[in-house]
């Protein structure tokens, strides 16, 4: 059974509703159909009752028994724009009511309120905005406060062991991180590893430096982040700065590290120093070690919420939410 499988029949088992916002895409409606039919979640579609007519004529499949809602004529729309603004002084009523009617943010108000276990969105809206919704609605993580993501990255031969997995963050949202946010990225890829790998997580803070090999600034922010990530959790295993090679081959450790490291040639999360390192290290993984990359998903958040490429197939979609309600 490959790792999606494991996933699904994970997600089947815990019985979860997923929000999916965006009824007036085709690949959404196929995908809520699989959902169902393969139980996989109990999903719940967004949208104008038009516009999802629309979408459910050209997927040619029936939805008859998937529900939707219509945010703009929801029974509980005003009991969400009253939690929406609730230890908020910067927002009027009205204008938090005609918010929470746009089908990302009423999704997000269900996973915040507890009425759905998370969210799957992106094949239509931009990463940007299903963070901004996101991050309005179900807010973030106690002690985060950037949003990242990750791939998690299945490897089909790595020293000797099948189907390696590892999580890599963060390859699609931070564009140059601050020490304190390459931190926060450490911190939620650790979360995230927590509930994806069958391991114990082990961070490395990835540089083109090991432990001071190389002087530059930008050796010195990835140091600067490790300082940041293991004052806030002494316990967990993150650690660096590593180059790639010593962070996962054991024997390239072993020359690079002589202070010894729980992390240094059995990392199973890397972490990257900025966007372009991360986005090219995992097409490069991906097409030239013919890895499986199966996101990105979006961490960081108080409750899960995912982010589509908008190039997603109808499968993606369901494998995403599949990886989603296993983190759950």
């Amino acid at each position: 059974m490959d790792i999606v499988a494991e996933f699904k029949e994970r997600a089947k088992n815990a019985k979860l509703t997923v929000v999916l916002p965006e009824g007036n895409d085709e690949r959404t409606i196929k995908a809520a159909r699989i959902l169902k039919d393969e139980g996989i979640a109990k999903p719940v579609v967004l949208g104008k009752p038009e516009m999802i007519a629309e979408a459910v004529a050209t997927a040619g499949v029936s939805i008859d028994d998937i529900k939707t809602i219509n945010p703009r004529q929801a029974d509980n729309l005003d009991e969400y724009t009253r939690k929406y603004i609730e230890g908020r002084d910067d927002i009027s009523e009205s204008v938090a009511k005609r918010m929470v009617m746009k089908p990302l943010f009423y999704g997000g108000m269900m996973v915040a309120c507890g009425d759905a276990h998370a969210m799957v969105a992106g094949a239509v809206n931009a990463t940007a905005t299903v963070i901004q919704a996101g991050a309005l609605t179900v807010g973030f993580a106690e002690g985060i406060s950037t949003p990242s993501s990750f791939f998690l990255m299945i490897i089909p031969e790595f020293q000797g062991e099948k189907d390696k997995p590892f999580i890599f963050a963060d390859c699609a949202v931070n564009i140059q991180p601050t020490a304190q946010e390459l931190a926060e990225i450490a911190l939620a890829s650790t979360l995230s590893a927590r509930k994806l790998l069958s391991d114990e997580p082990r961070v490395a803070m990835l540089s083109f430096s090991s432990r001071g090999s190389a002087s530059h600034a930008d050796v010195d922010k990835v140091a600067e982040a490790l300082k940041i990530a293991k004052e806030r959790q002494p316990d967990w295993l993150i650690d660096g700065e590593f180059q790639a090679d010593t962070a996962i081959i054991a024997r390239v450790a072993a020359k690079k590290v002589k202070d010894g490291s729980e992390v240094a040639g059995q990392a199973n999360v890397l972490v990257f120093p900025d966007l372009d390192a991360g986005n090219i290290s995992y097409k490069l993984t991906q097409y030239m070690a013919n890895a499986q990359a199966i996101g990105p998903f979006l961490q960081g958040f108080a409750k899960p919420v995912s982010d589509l490429s908008r190039g997603a197939s109808v499968d993606d979609i369901v494998a995403t939410t599949a990886v989603t309600l296993a983190q759950i």
